[in-house]
């Protein structure tokens, strides 16, 4: 059982927002950017800036995340191969694993995934937090 956290941080409110789920897959993938695109105005263009993960991608062979982006006034940005730096989340996930997970252990994925949802809904209620900010400045590569 693996688990994924997706993540969007809103840069004009400094709010993030994730998901967690079981398995990692196209339909999840879009799953979550429904979600994403549900917190704009559909007028509104959005970015996804995501890495070169297979679910992430449009392929000939399956043209969903393509096909869908295309509609719903959305552009779904890749980072190049082995980049993960340029994609400003990552810094995200830094600040996750340092408040949320390091020192941890789990008995199970739904704790996890419990502490995860928890630490997004403390980031977002105080994302001018110092050690926050620092830590993100730092992971911040790009």
């Amino acid at each position: 059982m693996s688990v994924l956290a997706g993540a969007l941080r809103e840069v004009r409110r400094h709010q993030l927002y994730g998901h967690v789920k079981k398995t990692k897959n196209r339909s999840k993938f879009l799953e979550f950017c429904r979600y994403l695109r549900s917190l704009h105005p559909a007028d509104v263009r959005i970015a996804i800036v995501c890495d070169n993960y297979s679910p992430h991608l449009t392929t000939k062979r399956c043209q969903r995340v393509g096909t869908w982006a295309a509609a719903n006034n959305v552009e779904i940005a890749c980072t190049p191969t082995n980049s993960s730096w340029l994609n400003r989340i990552e810094a995200q996930f830094t600040a996750l694993r340092y408040f949320a997970l390091d020192g941890t252990d789990h008995a199970s994925h739904k704790a996890q995934g419990s502490m995860i949802r928890r630490y997004i809904i403390w980031r977002n209620k105080h994302a001018e937090d110092k050690r926050l900010r620092e830590l993100v400045t730092r992971a911040n590569v790009a």
